[in-house]
């Protein structure tokens, strides 16, 4: 049962990490009709900053798609990135006590997050608000780790222990 839970919880941090993936693919797109949206809901007068900066964004990733389209290529990396970490999860799916050491790893990854986003966000003149959002996928992310990291210690100490002790 233990064992299901870890592995209910590392499906979910796969998944958050699949989709990320996924939609750092079509930027120029998914920016324009986010723009959109909000316009359409009258989220850009809720929020006029937030909607300006996404603007902002959105013109900006549509002008370097038509003049330099090869930028794009450091977004498709990062997409790659994020479905290669999701794979790195399959160990732990398949042996989560032994393959421990990549939930910690994940739990790092989220935790960097945070220091990346506020000293990247300012040389990049990304807003705080911005910078808060982007924290969020690292606190919102390490919350799947590390609940199945407790199973895992769980599972781990009630195992029964060998009787005989490994030979050096």
């Amino acid at each position: 049962m233990r064992i299901r839970r870890v592995r209910g919880y590392l499906i979910v941090f796969m998944v958050g990490l699949v989709v990320s993936g996924l939609t750092a693919f079509p930027l120029v797109s998914e920016s324009r009709l986010l723009v959109q949206v909000m316009h359409a809901l009258s989220v850009d007068s809720l929020l006029p900053g937030p909607a300006a900066f996404l603007g902002s964004v959105a013109d900006g990733l549509r002008d370097a798609s038509v003049r330099y389209p090869y930028l794009a290529y450091g977004t498709d990396w990062l997409a790659f990135a994020h479905l290669v970490i999701a794979l790195a999860f399959v160990g732990p799916l398949r042996d989560p006590v032994r393959n421990v050491w990549v939930v910690q790893f994940g739990m790092i990854a989220c935790v960097a997050v945070i220091p990346l986003a506020l000293i990247a966000g300012p040389i990049r003149d990304i807003p705080l608000y911005w910078r808060f959002v982007d924290c969020s996928f690292g606190v919102f992310g390490i919350v799947p780790l590390l609940l199945a990291y407790r199973q895992i210690r769980r599972a781990d100490t009630a195992a029964p222990q060998p009787l005989v002790a490994a030979r050096k």
